[in-house]
């Protein structure tokens, strides 16, 4: 890939910014400038609907006590959690649902990043809606108000155990990790500050209806001295004093790069980056789309050098594909065979992602599922082991509900696509073919092998059969 073209810049905004788009659309593109594309991307998630399922505010409602578990009966806390894990696989289904087909696709985009960023797991459905929520809203918004919103955010307090977090006996977790994980970084701060970060957290927490509170009889109203500062200082104080620190915006900066643009890090850009995310009081948007529109973006360094995470896979697909999931229970499975399933991230730190998205399992997994897709096969995978509480969460069924986890039944509908390429012949068709479905360059012996397998039958089964080919190479991992 020696020339960078349009069409390949074009790709690379719309797999970066969202999941994709189909050849047809990538085909209207093709008369805009780049500007004009990413201003469209923001247009088009300006406005938004949040990830509602119908009835799951009720079913905690209707448990007063759902938030401290101990006073449940054994009865109550099997329906309580039966009802919530049916929940977080509705939730999750719908939105895979989203993802596909939403206009806003960088929000989108930007609400999984933050999902992985904030990694949070709970075993209640309207925490994991509503958490969900919250980033979506304040996705390209102000990183100062995300940070405030998460961290006085249920789900985020219950995980990180924050609800015990009293003046008479500080928990520490909450704290620690909004500097580690959230903003900071490790070696940016001291043992003394986390421990006085912690006594300004002492009394928030979340009450009956799952929303926020501070408990005043909890709280430790005396003085504390974070970062080299001394006051009688409150959570609140504690995230604007962080968001003060330069190093936040670096540390933000720094892992929006690594997502969007490249695990291998260009300190120059960085740091240029990061001042200009400081002095616009951390506006994600604004840092997005300098992002979009900077040349450096399109470099040939920048294209095809990231490995799609197993979300991104399966969105992307149905994209370009115009697939739909006649079972939905299937991709539940397929997250969990791959190593990443929504609302359950490994641990706080999130998904490693990267090169950890693959090994020698999952690559073959990635491999056949183009082919289990389209072709609607029974999946074979198994599950990796090491994704804690997955099974409890998600996959926790009978004999005659596991059929259902495995049956692949899949309507695709590739018309427009077939036409968007019948015209091309023989070696045309092959490079047209790769250009759209590859980011990175179709070797000469891989092309070869393809065409010698590919059924040639007529025209339309051609350009599948091929299709089907490529998409099942270790090449269409990369993005």
């Amino acid at each position: 890939m020696d020339k960078i073209t349009k069409q390949k810049k074009i790709q690379h905004l719309y797999l970066r910014a969202g999941f994709g788009e189909s050849i047809s659309e990538i085909k209207r593109s093709q008369n805009k400038s780049i500007s004009n594309l990413t201003e469209e991307l923001f247009q088009s998630s300006g406005a938004y609907n949040e990830l509602t399922l119908e009835g799951i505010s009720d079913i905690y409602k209707n448990n007063s006590r759902a938030e401290n578990f101990r006073d449940l009966s054994i009865r109550e806390k099997k329906q309580f959690r039966k009802q919530s894990r049916e929940n977080i696989k509705s939730l999750n289904i719908n939105w895979i649902d989203k993802m596909v087909y939403d206009k806003a696709q960088l929000r989108e985009k930007m609400t999984l990043f933050w999902h992985g960023h904030f990694a949070c797991r709970t075993k209640v459905g309207l925490f994991c809606q509503n958490q969900n929520n919250i980033l979506r809203k304040h996705a390209l918004g102000k990183f100062g108000d995300l940070l405030m919103d998460i961290s006085k955010d249920p789900a985020m307090l219950q995980f990180l155990n924050n609800q015990q977090n009293k003046k008479s006996s500080p928990n520490e977790n909450f704290a620690r990790e909004v500097m580690e994980l959230f903003t900071l970084g490790r070696g940016f701060y001291s043992e003394h500050d986390v421990k006085e970060a912690a006594r300004a957290f002492t009394g928030w927490g979340f009450d009956k209806e799952g929303k926020f509170v501070f408990r005043n009889k909890q709280h430790d109203f005396d003085e504390k001295t974070f970062l080299g500062r001394t006051s009688n200082y409150t959570g609140e104080d504690i995230i604007h004093i962080i968001l003060e620190e330069r190093r936040t915006s670096e540390f933000i900066t720094e892992k929006i790069y690594k997502y969007f643009v490249n695990e291998k890090i260009n300190k120059e850009i960085i740091d240029d980056l990061s001042k200009k995310f400081y002095e616009s009081h951390y506006d994600i948007g604004n840092l997005m789309k300098i992002i979009f529109n900077s040349d450096w973006f399109y470099d040939k360094e920048n294209i095809g050098v990231k490995i799609k995470s197993p979300i991104e896979l399966i969105i992307g697909l149905t994209r370009s594909f115009n697939i739909e999931f006649m079972n939905p229970m299937p991709l539940l499975a397929l997250q969990k065979a791959l190593g990443q399933m929504l609302f359950n991230p490994p641990n706080v730190a999130g998904w490693a992602g990267g090169r950890n998205w693959i090994d020698s399992s999952t690559l073959m997994q990635r491999l056949k599922m183009p082919g289990i897709i389209f072709q609607s096969s029974n999946l074979d995978f198994d599950y990796k082991d090491d994704q804690p509480e997955m099974g409890e969460e998600y996959i926790e069924v009978t004999k005659k509900q596991k059929k259902l986890y495995r049956q692949m039944k899949t309507k695709t509908d590739l018309s427009s696509y077939i036409n968007e390429f019948s015209k091309f012949e023989g070696k045309e068709l092959m490079e047209k073919l790769s250009e759209y479905l590859l980011q990175v360059e179709l070797k000469q012996d891989s092309k070869s092998i393809i065409a010698d397998y590919a059924d040639d039958s007529d025209k339309e089964n051609l350009i599948e059969s091929l299709t089907l080919r490529i998409i099942s190479l270790p090449e269409y991992q990369m993005y």
